[in-house]
């Protein structure tokens, strides 16, 4: 009777802090939307998407406002959303595969290998898959950093958390050596485009980009959540997880490959992000337990709802100015390892994994 009245709270949990989630992310992009230099009421923002749909053809229209919204800020907040889900997820998998909190794309070293192949193709001005160009360097960049730190990480069969971190830390030293070396090699306008890339922004965000990150971004997701249940049994061990039936390798393979996708296509489109994949899932995992049935589409929802407010910060802190989405990630990301660490020293043992 107890465990059908946990299960029965763990269920509305869930649906509370998805409900919460989803409003946020709504209530964010409306404002976000709505705010910059040009001023447009929130609920013209609504009009304006109703009448793209077809349910509302009354009230007056203001040719700027609905130019504004979109071609400048619905494209920016849709990218928004889509960069942060993706990271949000990735962060989630990553500390599945690994079995710690702290393996997040930016702090062991993927999302600056993905920069690497970006901005390669800026400077060598290769057009192999024209629009697509770009984007696929930095997958492919991506799954090689992926596939580097795992590889060099492991020990006795297995990726210990001191060992993943440290060659985290070598790959980005490396990744940003490379990054400055095709910056002394770039012409201005690629070495622009490359300091894009370092500091993150959802600036000059196009439908092209968000339509380019949609089928990766999906493809991504939908993989993620593929995975979930079976990525829950890795909490229990290699030889458990083998004896329930998991080919364990073949599903950190795929975990790789879905990380890979997701991280390379948000950092494609917005440059090197850092921290989001380990600030949502880390509080998440606080709030709803370690299911990754579960955090992986809040995780989904909180990345958004991050970003969102991110992007919404760094364009209207300084009047005049857009700010990097790095910065503001980056400032909660710091605070989120000193809580991980206070709670590994209060409980007095030095593993990670909780």
């Amino acid at each position: 009777m107890s465990s059908g009245a946990g299960g029965v709270r763990s269920r509305r949990r869930l649906a509370l802090v998805l409900g919460a989630l989803g409003l946020g992310v709504i209530v964010i992009s409306l404002i976000s939307a709505a705010t910059g230099q040009f001023e447009i009421p929130v609920s013209q923002v609504v009009g304006a998407v109703l009448r793209k749909i077809g349910w509302s053809t009354g009230g007056t229209v203001d040719q700027l406002a609905d130019a504004t919204l979109w071609n400048i800020r619905f494209p920016r907040v849709a990218l928004g959303l889509l960069v942060g889900a993706s990271l949000g997820a990735s962060g989630v998998v990553m500390q599945a595969v690994f079995g710690n909190p702290l393996a997040e794309p930016g702090v062991i070293g993927i999302s600056a290998g993905a920069a690497v192949g970006a901005c390669l193709a800026i400077v060598t001005g290769i057009h192999v898959a024209g629009i697509f160009t770009v984007p696929l360097a930095a997958f492919i960049a991506a799954l090689v950093t992926t596939a580097l730190v795992y590889g060099l990480s492991r020990k006795d069969g297995r990726s210990g958390v001191v060992s993943m971190i440290l060659t985290g830390i070598a790959v980005t030293a490396v990744a940003n050596a490379l990054i400055a070396m095709l910056v002394f090699m770039a012409d201005s306008t690629g070495r622009d485009q490359i300091v894009f890339w370092q500091m993150g922004s959802l600036n000059g965000a196009t439908w092209l980009a968000v339509g380019t990150s949609v089928p990766a971004t999906l493809i991504g997701l939908i993989g993620c959540l593929s995975i979930a249940r079976r990525l829950n049994l890795l909490a229990l061990g290699e030889l458990a997880a083998t004896h329930s039936g998991i080919n364990v390798e073949r599903l950190r393979m795929a975990a790789i490959a879905y990380t890979a996708l997701l991280t390379g296509t948000a950092v494609a489109h917005a440059g090197i992000i850092a921290f989001v994949g380990l600030i949502v899932p880390h509080v998440l995992r606080l709030i709803l337990g370690p299911s990754n049935r579960v955090l992986v589409p809040a995780s989904v929802l909180g990345g958004a709802l991050l970003i969102g407010g991110a992007d919404l910060a760094a364009r209207t802190l300084v009047a005049f100015a857009d700010l990097p989405i790095g910065i503001f990630t980056a400032l909660a990301g710091g605070p989120t390892f000193f809580i991980l660490l206070r709670r590994r020293n209060r409980g007095g043992g030095e593993s990670w994994n909780s």
